[in-house]
């Protein structure tokens, strides 16, 4: 038998040569970009800082620093109780709000209709969707709120003209006890 006269292969393919090549080199180039894009340099030397400074030790320097105390009422600005006003702003708020629900729907769609006739006519209305246990969810329209009854009977009349009959509801806020 004859031997063949091919040389035996080393070494290995070129093309995972180039690719490991191209790795390290595009490994190197991100390692420096990213060190010149925030602006550290392993390879500079540090400066050299001051000395630090050794003074002697006294007994009076040895104590600790006390923080400074405040005392709350020295922090406010100077204000009398003159300034401050006598009675809360909240009384001015529990004013009852006034709202004029022109239908209650169990059917969403009926109630987003009778919306936007109402938007038709230039008055903002809103959907309160709530949950009545046994007879089902119903979707009120209401427009308001009003602050003052000539306000509300304007709009009550406004609507009848329009064929759309509306239920006075009174919202008293939640009364609160001051402290």
């Amino acid at each position: 038998m004859a031997k063949s006269s091919r040389p035996a292969k080393r070494g290995g393919s070129p093309i995972f040569t180039g690719v490991l090549i191209g790795l390290a080199v595009g490994a190197i180039l991100a390692v420096g970009v990213a060190l010149w894009a925030t602006g550290n340099n392993p390879f500079k030397a540090a400066a050299p800082g001051p000395a630090p400074h050794t003074a002697p030790v006294s007994n009076e320097s040895a104590k600790p620093e006390t923080a400074p105390s405040f005392d709350f009422y020295k922090v406010l600005p100077n204000e009398s109780a003159d300034a401050l006003p006598a009675t809360p702003p909240s009384a001015a708020a529990a004013a009852p709000k006034y709202y004029l629900q022109a239908g209650a729907f169990q059917n969403a769609a009926d109630a987003d209709n009778l919306k936007a006739q109402l938007a038709l006519l230039g008055m903002e209305a809103v959907i309160q969707t709530s949950n009545q246990g046994d007879r089902g969810i119903f979707h009120r329209v209401r427009v308001g709120p009003f602050l003052a009854m000539d306000e509300v009977n304007r709009t009550r009349s406004l609507l009848a003209q329009n064929n759309i009959a509306a239920t006075l509801v009174r919202d008293e806020p939640n009364k609160q006890e001051t402290p």
